[in-house]
């Protein structure tokens, strides 16, 4: 079997809350909603480049507090961009980590956490300035 992609499912609580986190500050596009009835919750796709997630509020769709690791390019800017946004409920350190990475961790506010990483390059990295308290 060839995965061509895979999708995390992240439980939500508070649709207006997931919209200010994942796209008014994270810059994700909201691709699609769906409700089975008027009043049911909601399951929705958000998409930033090629990183998807199925974001639900349905009971039983994903348990707070789940991880979600990515692996990606240009990280240290779009670590820039988040933080020049002043999310008053988020502002991620970036570090070098111990698997010799540029990253940066994000919680969401139902308690996930989406950790964003790239291969660290000395050449292309050598400015950085990283937080030190982990």
């Amino acid at each position: 079997m060839k995965a061509e992609k895979i999708i995390p499912v992240l439980r939500i609580f508070d649709y207006q809350k997931a919209v200010e986190f994942y796209v008014d500050w994270l810059g994700f596009e909201v691709m699609w909603e769906h409700y089975f009835h008027e009043n049911a919750p909601a399951y929705m796709e958000v998409k930033k480049g090629n990183m998807v997630f199925h974001l639900s509020e349905h009971h039983g769709d994903g348990t707070p507090g789940s991880r979600v690791f990515i692996w990606g390019e240009e990280v240290a800017e779009y670590h820039k961009e988040l933080i020049d946004k002043q999310y008053a409920y988020n502002r991620p350190g970036l570090e070098k980590t111990f698997y010799d990475a540029v990253s940066f961790a994000v919680d969401d506010p139902f308690g996930n956490k989406i950790i964003f990483n790239e291969e660290f390059d000395e050449e292309k990295h050598k400015d950085l300035k990283f937080d030190h308290n982990h």
